[in-house]
């Protein structure tokens, strides 16, 4: 069996735009008729095309004609037969992680098997799940916040994250002492509507200085957070390792990181403690596979990220649900993950039930992927 034609899709997503604004799908289709679809996890608007002529390029290279059982010398030869592609990139590396997904996918249908049945077997019978807290009103009247956790925990969540700081980017940033002060508030006033019975992660995508970041855990480690994630930009590990070494609340880091090699060191120097690999963007399900098994030789746990569309999302379920050391899945949908598959993934009081169908276990419908095609700018 041979890889013999490969086709891209650029899809639409509805508001509020859980997972981005637009999605990026790979098809991969055999001359035994087998299809499997693939994801770039990273998909932005105003760089959607060049990133579907890459896949569809680096397909033409190192895909068509050859057996979708090799993924790992799919994986090899894509990021390093060039020069310009062995070190990972923000470019080569998702249109691999789409093209091995979309690999995998064919290979669980050639088998008739659950991807996960081919790494190792089911190990989780459900994943666990978390919520977003929703920020309206919540920053101006903290109570809304227990509110908030009150209702995600009546619909059976078990744990949710916020994102407290802001401005995002583009600099690290000194946090004020009364703006630490106002987001502790927000954290007692949910640990005071709803106790312990809901875990807390914080989410500040790497925007604060090491010396905030420490204050920061200080302050709220009263409040005894599920993780702090990206408390300082990934690329420099040691001063993460710097926080880690200063807090009590568990480090969470991964979803801006590529291939096993840029995690080597943050299990090494141990800058984390929980690791949210990015499936449809740090190399694909057998590269997330394998740093799930060093995760677990630190007794790391896995929290895969899901910042995507449906696909990118079932391969993440498909690693989790086969990883021993799966923590919890990040859930981040809107009513396009579900309507673009012809049948959705399970989700219910916060947990999700990984399909049973072969390969990715979920299959596009094409006409919704007609329906909302994407016109790139």
């Amino acid at each position: 069996m041979k890889v013999a034609q490969v086709e891209t899709f650029l899809v639409g997503n509805v508001p509020p735009y859980h997972g981005g604004r637009c999605w990026l799908f790979v098809k991969l289709t055999t001359d035994s008729g087998i299809e499997g679809v693939g994801e770039w996890g990273t998909a932005h608007v105003g760089r959607e095309t060049s990133q579907a002529q890459l896949i569809e390029a680096l397909a033409r290279q190192f895909v068509i004609g050859e057996d979708p059982f090799q993924t790992e010398m799919l994986f090899h030869r894509i990021f390093a037969a060039e020069h310009d592609y062995r070190h990972p990139g923000l470019a080569s590396t998702p249109a691999l992680s789409a093209l091995e997904i979309a690999c995998w996918d064919i290979v669980g249908k050639a088998l008739d098997q659950p991807i996960y049945n081919l790494l190792g077997g089911k190990y989780h019978d459900t994943l666990r799940a978390y919520a977003y807290m929703p920020a309206e009103g919540i920053w101006e009247d903290p109570k809304k916040a227990g509110e908030v956790a009150k209702r995600l925990v009546d619909e059976g969540n078990s744990a949710m994250k916020g994102d407290p700081f802001t401005p995002f980017f583009p600099q690290p940033q000194e946090v004020p002492l009364k703006t630490i002060n106002h987001v502790a508030r927000i954290f007692g006033c949910i640990r005071d509507a709803v106790g312990d019975d809901i875990e807390i992660g914080i989410g500040t995508h790497g925007q604060l200085t090491t010396s905030s970041a420490i204050r920061v855990a200080s302050i709220l480690e009263p409040y005894h957070p599920f993780w702090f994630e990206e408390p300082v930009a990934p690329e420099n590990v040691d001063e993460m390792a710097r926080v880690a070494a200063h807090t009590s609340i568990p480090i969470a880091t991964g979803e801006r990181l590529l291939t096993k090699y840029e995690f080597a060191p943050v299990l090494q120097k141990q800058a984390a403690q929980i690791i949210q690999l990015d499936v449809g963007h740090c190399g694909g399900i057998l590269e997330s596979k394998k740093i799930a098994g060093m995760a677990e030789a630190y007794y790391a746990t896995i929290a895969p990220h899901m910042y995507c569309g449906p696909v990118a999302a079932a391969a993440a379920v498909q690693v989790a649900t086969c990883s021993p050391n799966f923590l919890i899945q990040e859930w981040n949908v809107t009513a396009m993950h579900s309507d673009l598959l012809t049948e959705p993934i399970a989700f219910s009081e916060g947990r999700l039930t990984p399909p049973t169908a072969p390969g990715l276990g979920v299959v596009l419908d094409m006409d919704v992927v007609a329906e909302h095609a994407f016109e790139a700018s």
